[in-house]
């Protein structure tokens, strides 16, 4: 049995504390089962703690999220707290813990599972078998270069600035941690940017190359054109196997694959940090659905891309990977008995709201752990 590990469960907002208890139930199945033990500390973020303490994030939860082996998130937000002043909006608390922990590597899987395959609005043909890994760095960019603002202008107009800025340092930890996504996968990886038309993205280019000829010459490295990148992934998708862009492309086309999938249902992501000299590293997992107040409180929630996060926790963070996989086959298993909740929803299938779709993963996984 693994030695208890420190997470801290933040739901947020939204259907996040739903999807959340979902997994929490997973969590608890694997020390039933004895194939894991976990210390658990839940805290409050986003509009709940706003709610509760007034500011989107305390010092204190950072100070726990700095202490954990890892924190699980949920999701922030809603129409609630909309109206409130740019520095109290909850999505204020999840840039915090970026900015804190250092976390720099945000990992964004877009994978067809074959039961899904009619979901996505592309014909099967194209994205059946799709398994890409998109690596956007999220501490740099033009999310966070200065100078940036909104100033005023002699004649009484204003102008918004935001600038783009990378360092050859932010460039080189990004890539390598493509890189070695890559060496586990089909070894090819392909940097996106803008090189032709932003200075920043020449030197993105030109950093990467040098990387991938000085440490790795088995990784089959190509370049392409962020716009021609979001053609090519509506296009032809499974040429791809790992990219690694920067924050601004990263943002835009890591949610233009995840729609490849059918679902942000269904989506986990990690962000990950530097590792330090023992080899931790700090690591955060969340669903990349949001919070989804539309139908929060309702039940009707799909709680899986939350427990993949879980699973992509057990990986990144634990080199648990035979406990991952079991987690993901008991997801890919019961969408293939028809069970759906109803962003997934299919002809001949079962409509199920959140919990029933949670009992449902914690009877596969009896059944496969036996």
């Amino acid at each position: 049995m693994a030695a208890n590990k420190k997470l801290l469960v933040l739901p947020g907002d939204g259907i996040g504390p739903e999807v959340m208890r979902e997994t929490i139930r997973v969590i608890d199945w694997m020390d039933r089962k004895r194939r894991a033990s976990f210390d658990l500390q839940d805290d409050l973020v986003g509009g709940a703690a706003i709610d509760q303490k007034g500011t989107p994030i305390t010092e204190e939860t950072v100070a726990r999220a700095k202490a954990a082996d890892a924190v699980l998130f949920g999701s922030v937000g809603g129409p609630k707290w909309e109206k409130l002043g740019f520095d109290m909006r909850p999505e204020l608390s999840i840039l915090t813990l970026r900015r804190e922990l250092g976390l720099f590597a945000n990992l964004r899987p877009a994978i067809v599972l074959d039961p899904l395959v009619n979901a996505s609005t592309l014909k099967p043909e194209v994205v059946q078998g799709l398994d890409i890994m998109i690596v956007r760095e999220s501490t740099g960019g033009i999310y966070f270069g200065e100078p940036r603002g909104i100033e005023t202008l002699a004649d009484g107009s204003q102008r918004g600035i935001n600038t783009e800025v990378y360092t050859t340092m932010e460039i080189e930890r990004v890539a390598r941690v493509g890189f070695e996504l890559a060496r586990k996968r089909q070894s090819r990886v392909c940097s996106v940017e803008k090189a032709n038309v932003m200075e920043s993205g020449l030197l993105w280019r030109q950093v990467v190359t040098r990387l991938a000829a000085a440490e790795y010459p088995d990784i089959a490295l190509s370049h392409m054109y962020a716009d021609n990148c979001a053609m090519q992934l509506v296009r032809n998708p499974r040429q791809f196997d790992v990219i690694v862009t920067g924050n601004l492309f990263g943002d835009i086309l890591s949610d233009l694959a995840s729609m490849l999938t059918g679902s942000l249902g269904m989506l986990p992501s990690a962000t990950l940090g530097a590792p330090d000299a023992s080899g931790r590293r700090h690591a955060l997992y969340e669903p990349i659905h949001g919070s989804a107040p539309d139908i929060a409180g309702k039940g009707v929630a799909n709680p899986l891309a939350q427990m993949l996060s879980f699973a992509m926790l057990l990986r990144y963070s634990f080199d648990m990977e035979e406990d991952a996989a079991l987690i993901e086959k008991a997801c890919t298993n019961v969408l293939a008995s028809g069970l759906r909740t109803p962003d997934v929803m299919a002809p001949g299938c079962a409509k199920v709201g959140t919990t029933v779709m949670g009992e449902a993963v914690l009877r596969e996984l009896d059944k496969l752990a036996t």
